[in-house]
């Protein structure tokens, strides 16, 4: 009987110790709710992270990027300085205007490349003086006149151009089509987004549709 009655107690003390070791795991188990709210903060944490991250890239590339901007003008320049252009930069902007869309008002040039009006007006003046651009009556107003590329002004725009794209040519032949293509793509992004931001800042939308953009021009 002794013996009976203590295994029977011994019995339901490891029945006692079972339970009390099942109430202490489900006290310690977070509940579905807690581990809901645990997963959203991490959801959250993670989002706000990625977002910082974003902003901290997009700056050092901008930062890069416009190191290498400023590099690759600073280069070209020299280049075009050393070949002996008959026209420089600023000419070449305002050739390319003319030869492409034909006669326009010094008003309208000024607007399509982004300039004041004084500014290209001195930059008419020595293109005039030099044989590369004249000048016309205007139709529709006669105190004003409309300017064109001369057969000069054509032949000078059209000669840097043919020398740009050979040199460049030179430089990207090692480069695997890939890579061209992707540099092409990405710089042409890059202008068309400058232009929509310079016609925005500047309080007229986007660009007129149907209308050559100045980034859409081999200056």
């Amino acid at each position: 009987m002794i013996g009976a009655e203590s295994r029977r107690g011994h019995e339901g003390a490891v029945r006692m110790d079972a339970v009390r070791a099942d109430d202490a795991r489900t006290d310690d188990a977070p509940s579905a709710g807690a581990a809901c709210t645990a997963t959203a903060l991490a959801d959250a944490v993670g989002a706000e992270a990625a977002v910082i991250t974003e902003a901290v890239g997009a700056e050092a590339a901008a930062s890069g990027l416009g190191a290498e901007m400023v590099r690759l003008m600073r280069l070209f320049a020299a280049w075009t300085q050393r070949a002996g252009f008959e026209c420089g930069a600023a000419d070449r902007v305002l050739l390319a205007r003319l030869v492409t869309c034909g006669r326009r008002r010094a008003t309208d040039l000024a607007a399509d490349v982004f300039l004041d009006l004084s500014t290209v007006s001195r930059q008419v003046r020595s293109l005039v003086d030099r044989g590369l651009v004249e000048r016309h009556p205007d139709p529709e107003d006669r105190r004003g006149s409309l300017l064109s590329a001369t057969e000069a002004g054509r032949a000078a725009y059209q000669s840097a151009v043919r020398r740009r794209e050979a040199e460049l040519t030179r430089l990207l032949e090692p480069w695997p089509i890939e890579d061209r293509t992707v540099l092409t793509r990405l710089l042409k992004r890059l202008n068309d987004d400058l232009v929509d931001s310079t016609y925005t800042s500047l309080g007229t939308g986007q660009h007129p549709v149907g209308e050559a953009r100045q980034g859409d021009l081999h200056a």
